[in-house]
Parts: C-alpha cells; structure tokens; sequence
C-alpha cells in the first residue's frame, strides 16, 4: 500500500531510450499513471547497461511499490551474489533516480525537501573548456568567463608516455598558464588528468602546476592506483579530487582513510544514484573532504546531482556538460520541455523547486531522438610506438 492516501499503487511499466550524444534513459510508470525518469549509462556501454536495467526491473521491481527506495537498493544490490562495478551500479543508479522523481512528484516536493531540504540557496557550476587533447585554452577560458562562469575546467594533457620528457611538463605548464593569464586570479581553474597520467609523470605534473594554483588536480592516476595518492600528495598543495570511476561506498572507505583526498567526485549515474551518493557525501564530511558531483551527462543525470548538491553541506562546486567537446550532435537543454531550469547565472543554477528531480522530459524528442542509430564509444589512442595509451 502507497503511504498516500492509502491506495495501492505499484511499478507497471518501464521503457529504455538511448539518444545522442551517448546517454540512456530510463521511463518508469506506476499504476497511479505517476512516471519517473532516469539516467543509467556508462558511456560507450549504453547497450550492455540496458540489458542490467532490464534485468533488474523485470526480475524485482515490476509490480512492486515504488515508494520503498531503500528496500529495493539493498534488493537490487544484495540480491545479487556479484556486486559493484561500473555496468551494475550504474543500472541501480539510472532506476534510484526514477523511483526518486516519482517518490518526489507524488509527495509534490523537489527530491531535495524529501531528503532534509536545502542547505544552500544556489549552486556554484564550472565549464569545461579546451577538448580532449586541449587546445585554445586562453580564448576559451575568457569566453566563458565572459559568459559569467567563475570556475572552469581543462585536461593537462593529451595521450603522455609512462615516463616523458621535460617538453610534455612544459606544454602542459604552458596551457595553464595561458588560462590563468586570460582569466587572472578570481578565476578557478580545475585541471583533470583523466587518469592518462602515471604516478611518475604525476609527481612531476603536480609540481610543475601548482604555481598557477589551480582548484584542484583531478584523477591524478587511475583509480586502480590510489594507493600512489600519498605519494602524489607530498609533490603538491593543490587540493587533489578523484572519484568518478568509483561506484559505491564501500569504494571510497579505504581512499577516506588515507586522508589525501580534498574532493571526490561520485556520479549520480554510476556509483548507485542518489541514495549511495548522498551516503558517500556524508561519509566525505566525516573526513573533512568536499564533494563535486561527476556529470558529463544528460539532464536527468545533472537533475540528479543538483538535488544532491542541494542539501548536502560539503557540496562545493557541479560539473555540468552544457557545450562539452562530447555533445557534438545533441546537448543537455534539447530534451527538456523547460531549459531554463538550468540556467546560469555568475556561475551558479538555482536550487531545483518543481517536484521529483525538478525536470520535465521532452518525450517527443526523447522518442524521435532514440529512432537514431546511436553507438558512442570512447577513442582508443596510441602512442608512437603503436601501444595503447590512456584516453
């Protein structure tokens, strides 16, 4: 039975649409006609996640009710003997975020009231600039601050050898410089070393980086190498972030402990959605460290994270893919009835108000949209002698 008004409701229907760029959505419908949305996506595995989300709803959510978002997360995470990952976290993510919507549309409060209301009254956005292989970073940094952002974000580098030489530093060192000389002080500058980087070249990077203060480094090294993050940490005093290709809470344990992180960067569309990420935010104030959302993603992604964001107190700063060098074909406004829900201004959005995430889905373009052939992947890049480099 519903908690409102006492009438029975139940989940009845769910439907799956990937659209371009390289996102997956997720329709779920309840008996009550109540929809909710989600966003359950590794990019370049859409296809592999839809069968994971098909799985999971059609083996423990169809005919159950919605309105028991916990009960069904342990279900769905513990009602499998093989747990975690990118594809299954992922899958839950894209599914907590619907149930989320429809709990909020059904009490008509934005997620955020539901979840112990709002702890800020606007949140702080950064825009990337400069592309995958960054290029024209001072003429981007200036357009975009002149467009009102306050903090951007670039990549240091392109593809880099496990150990390379003092003109890789240098070229790295010299885009920084670029931006901070076009954009001056009140500026934040986040550099994101995508995990292309090895600990060898990133104790060198830090070093040679941190005369232009950026805001933080980002994934230094992969996730798989947290283990050098000490390391990295005694070559810098710029606060370093990492975190968006870990999945869970129990991922983070370890990397909280050992007490170098400054920011970590949970995605609402990988690591379980909003309720494990509002865990993992709690547990990062525990230790001191902030938190910035990953979202090169959709707007039922960055709908998600804003309601997050919104009442959570170590919330920093949002990622948000408006313009992104990823979104050649479509962006996030184009499938929303209302774009101004996510307007800028100075560098920040207002807090969502509309019940559920605060969103509309535009399901005419949603459905025309998802007619499209759409099969994104990643680039597979080389290095010179032909071996496969971090992308």
């Amino acid at each position: 039975m519903s908690e409102i008004e006492g009438e029975p409701i139940e989940i009845v229907d769910y439907e799956l649409f990937e659209v371009p760029p390289r996102w997956l959505f997720l329709k779920i419908r309840t008996s009550d006609g109540t929809v909710g949305w989600g966003e359950p996506v590794v990019e370049g595995r859409a296809k592999t996640v839809r069968g994971a989300v098909e799985e999971l709803m059609d083996n423990y959510l169809l005919g159950e009710n919605p309105n028991r978002i916990e009960h069904h997360w342990q279900r769905l995470y513990r009602g499998g003997f093989y747990r975690g990952g990118p594809i299954l976290m992922s899958a839950i993510a894209g599914i907590d975020q619907a149930l989320w919507d429809i709990k909020g549309k059904r009490f008509d409060a934005p997620v955020h009231e539901l979840l112990g209301g709002a702890t800020a009254d606007r949140i702080r956005v950064y825009q990337w600039i400069g592309g995958d292989r960054p290029a024209d970073v001072g003429e981007a940094a200036a357009e975009k601050v002149d467009a009102g952002f306050t903090a951007l974000k670039m990549n240091a580098t392109p593809e880099i050898r496990h150990i390379d030489t003092p003109a890789a530093i240098d070229s790295a060192r010299d885009r920084i410089a670029e931006v901070r000389d076009a954009v001056g002080d009140d500026i934040d500058i986040g550099v994101d070393f995508h995990g292309r980087v090895s600990k060898s070249m990133a104790k060198r990077l830090v070093e040679a980086l941190e005369p232009y203060e950026p805001m933080f480094v980002e994934e230094p090294v992969l996730p798989e190498h947290n283990d050098a993050l000490p390391q990295i940490a005694q070559h810098t005093t710029t606060p370093i972030a990492t975190g968006e290709r870990m999945y869970s809470r129990w991922d983070y344990k370890e990397l909280f402990e050992q007490g170098v992180v400054d920011l970590i960067q949970p995605d609402l569309s990988h690591a379980g959605g909003i309720t494990e990420v509002k865990k993992i935010a709690s547990m990062a104030e525990a230790y001191d460290v902030a938190i910035a959302p990953h979202c090169p993603l959709g707007p039922i992604a960055l709908a998600s994270c804003l309601q997050v964001d919104a009442c959570t107190p170590n919330t920093l700063i949002q990622e948000q893919s408006l313009d992104i060098h990823y979104n050649e074909t479509s962006d996030v406004l184009d499938y929303l009835e209302d774009p101004a829900v996510f307007e800028y201004h100075d560098g920040y959005v207002d807090l969502p108000t509309a019940p559920g995430l605060g969103i509309e889905i535009d399901e005419e373009t949603v459905r025309k949209r998802a007619e499209q052939d759409v099969n994104w992947h990643n680039p597979i890049w080389k290095h010179d002698d032909g071996s496969v480099a971090e992308w």
